[in-house]
């Protein structure tokens, strides 16, 4: 059981990773130090999206309309740290 427990750390480790490499790549296409019209850097902002859209898309839904600030990437964050805190501290469930 200790083994499930890992796994499904991991998992999230992997999509926390995920959402800070997406929201610093957001920031670098903001500022306009990326650009999209480069084909690898619209390939990856692309599969990141993909990879996002079902975790955001809803919390965008229940989220208030904030104009051009997202705050779903803020809150699926604190939802994912969150699940891990509860995984820790209810490991003794898992033995």
């Amino acid at each position: 059981m200790t083994s499930i427990l890992q796994i499904l750390l991991l998992i999230l480790d992997v999509v926390w990773f995920i959402m800070i490499a997406h929201i610093i790549m957001s920031w670098l296409i903001t500022f306009q130090v990326l650009n999209l019209r480069q084909q690898f850097v619209a390939q990856v902002w692309n599969g990141l999206n993909r990879l996002l859209e079902p975790i955001y898309g809803p919390i965008r839904r229940i989220l208030p309309d904030t104009g051009g600030l997202d705050l779903a990437p803020l809150i699926a964050l604190i939802a994912v740290y969150a699940l891990r805190i509860i995984l820790i501290n209810n490991a003794a469930a898992f033995y």
